[in-house]
């Protein structure tokens, strides 16, 4: 039968560094216990990046392994790569306001926006007026009641 380990070794290394940043990220601040369990869990389901041998054979590494064949990597590092998205997308697909960057934008403020474009969602301002995020940009989109 399939256990869990097993399936998980199928997970992308992307998801696999992902976790991991997080878990460095959550222990530094007041999710500390969050970050605890994340670490543990993140070993239980091997859920880290292995340790190649000298045959490329991968071998589990601990949390703590892992943490100390990384140590170029802060524990603010997944936040510092978020604090660069925003501009460098910017420079590719401009948003409608310029140098405002949040990573839960949407249409234009998206940071998933593309070159192709995106549909703008309306934002709840109040229970009854919506307002389009695109209409403080110079595109014609209203804002409107419901």
């Amino acid at each position: 039968y399939i256990t869990l380990s097993l399936l998980f070794r199928t997970v992308p290394l992307l998801l696999l560094y992902l976790y991991y940043l997080i878990s460095r990220f959550l222990t530094t601040g007041p999710c500390r216990r969050a970050a605890e369990v994340l670490a543990s869990e993140l070993e239980e389901y091997q859920l880290l990046p292995g340790r190649l041998d000298w045959l490329g054979n991968e071998h589990p590494r601990t949390y703590e392994d892992v943490v100390a064949a990384n140590r170029h990597i802060a524990p603010d590092h997944l936040l510092q790569i978020c604090k660069q998205i925003g501009p460098i997308l910017d420079k590719e697909v401009p948003s409608c306001v310029p140098g405002v960057h949040s990573l839960l934008g949407s249409g234009r403020q998206s940071m998933l926006r593309t070159a192709k474009g995106t549909q703008p969602s309306p934002l709840l301002i109040s229970h009854d007026v919506l307002f389009c995020p695109c209409s403080l940009c110079s595109e014609n989109h209203m804002s409107f009641s419901i």
